[in-house]
């Protein structure tokens, strides 16, 4: 499955990247076997960050799920498919991932769990973060916790989008910080099926980042206590989302660039 020839594309790529807006964005969500999440960040953190980065990815956060000890959450960004096929070939298919990946797959029990995303608007990716800021291998975590809220809604329902985006993320912004992303499904087809993503989804995801879990407490208690929302936005939200949203509660890796 190896392209070719793609030397230009994958210098077209960095350049894309270094824009620090990735418009495709993965989130990765793996089960570990018991016990060996610190083994696999330790050779992610080491091994896979910067040789992911050669191809023309973005590697964005690393973390800890706190409500699973064996659970590996993280975000990797692509300027757009054709690029993400391109890139995607070139690491899984090269040499970094032949001489470590048998490794990390040991670690793994799962890594299907996989959500295909987008920006939800123009300006609502994941912005300003540059590589130079990552720590080296070895760094300690960061004291910080990142909030991803997954609201599912059923598939070809567009008003669940629009509900967040112009109903939540202001509420969001006012009641305390703005969200680092918010993020849609990516609704075209994979196109390195090497790699399965979950498919048929109609989901949005909200990241938020805070100093501390009391933070993001006070922050859910007074976005709960705003009228807008408890009088109108959370009961069409509640007539319109296929499930209860879901919160992901996470610490970042020393080199996670999102923190």
């Amino acid at each position: 499955m190896r392209d070719t020839d793609n030397t230009d594309d994958i210098a077209d790529a960095r350049g894309a990247h270094g824009a620090h807006r990735p418009a495709v964005i993965e989130l990765r969500r793996y089960t570990l076997r018991p016990g060996r999440r610190d083994e696999l960040i330790e050779l992610f953190d080491r091994e896979l960050v910067e040789t992911q980065e050669e191809t023309g990815m973005s590697v964005l956060g690393q973390f800890r799920d706190l409500d699973d000890p064996d659970r590996f959450v993280w975000l990797r960004g692509f300027p757009d498919m054709a690029s993400r096929r391109r890139s995607l070939a070139a690491f899984y298919d090269g040499p970094v991932w032949a001489a470590h990946g048998p490794r990390a797959n040991d670690t793994m029990v799962d890594s299907d769990d996989v959500l295909l995303l987008r920006p939800l608007t123009e300006r609502s990716g994941f912005a300003d973060h540059r590589p130079e800021r990552r720590g080296a291998p070895g760094t300690a975590a960061p004291d910080r916790f990142v909030a991803v809220t997954l609201w599912s809604f059923p598939p070809g329902v567009r008003d669940g989008a629009a509900l967040i985006r112009d109903g939540l993320l202001p509420l969001l912004r006012e009641t305390g910080p703005a969200p680092l992303a918010a993020l849609a499904t990516e609704t075209a087809p994979n196109t390195f099926p090497r790699l399965p993503v979950r498919e048929g989804e109609n989901v949005v995801a909200v990241v938020t980042s805070y100093p501390d879990e009391p933070a993001h407490h006070a922050h859910a208690k007074a976005l709960e206590a705003h009228p807008r929302l408890r009088d109108v936005l959370l009961p069409t939200l509640n007539r319109t989302q296929q499930s209860p949203p879901q919160l992901l509660r996470l610490t970042p890796t020393g080199r996670s660039l999102v923190r």
